[in-house]
């Protein structure tokens, strides 16, 4: 079981597409007992090599701990988890697809606040006048507090977001929000715009490798042929 190469790969969206694009390329053939639910499979004329197709967040989680020896996630996604997880990671190729900014965001009807300073102001308002904190709906909490604290935006509440992060404002769950976004498209048709100065992170596809197994046999000439 040792020898075992264990690669994730995401189980749904573009970015799946987009990565099994790449074995594709490469003449590996992916197999699966059950077809394209299945959430296992292979590398048809190889031994060694297991796929696992799991959620981009998880794949991350597993390339921590070990479990997973490849993984294909977003760069946004290695940020967000804990330094300790991160640690054990390596970038081994970022890739050109899966590119997206995450961002901060507001309703378009808050004229007065074009930038990270202005947020600021609004936030101490708040505090003062409505006796509550501003709050930040977002699923990225970790980089989301960093970059706020980072530009003296103190006085905010996160709202962890379980599905469109671009309707909380309008639902009001929240009063801004913090998203991946590719071109802005999304948050336009929710009437929302990005700060001036609200990028947080570049974000893109990239495939990573658990630190610890990097010595597993064929593993290095398995990379080299997925990142040429």
């Amino acid at each position: 079981m040792d020898n075992i190469i264990n690669i994730g790969i995401p189980s749904k969206g573009r970015l799946r597409k987009d990565v099994l694009k790449i074995f594709k390329k490469k003449k590996l053939k992916l197999v699966s007992e059950r077809g394209e639910r299945d959430l296992i499979g292979s590398i048809k004329s190889t031994t060694n090599v297991k796929i696992l197709y799991l959620h981009a967040r998880e794949i991350i989680e597993r390339l921590g701990d070990n479990s997973l020896d490849i993984g294909f996630s977003g760069f946004d996604l290695l940020k967000e988890s804990e330094i300790n997880t991160q640690k054990k990671i390596k970038v081994n190729k970022k890739l050109s697809f899966g590119k997206a900014d995450l961002v901060v965001a507001i309703p378009d009807p808050w004229i007065d606040v074009q930038t990270i300073a202005d947020l600021e102001e609004i936030a101490f308002e708040f505090r003062d006048k409505k006796k509550k904190r501003l709050r930040v709906a977002t699923k990225y909490p970790n980089l989301t507090k960093e970059f706020l604290f980072s530009k003296g935006v103190t006085q905010f509440r996160l709202v962890e977001s379980l599905g469109a992060t671009e309707s909380y404002p309008f639902t009001g769950s929240a009063e801004l929000i913090t998203d991946i976004s590719s071109t802005g498209e999304t948050l336009k048709a929710n009437n929302l715009r990005v700060l001036k100065d609200g990028e947080i992170l570049k974000s893109q596809a990239c495939i990573f490798t658990s630190k610890k197994n990097s010595k597993k046999r064929g593993l290095r000439k398995l990379i080299k042929l997925l990142s040429k």
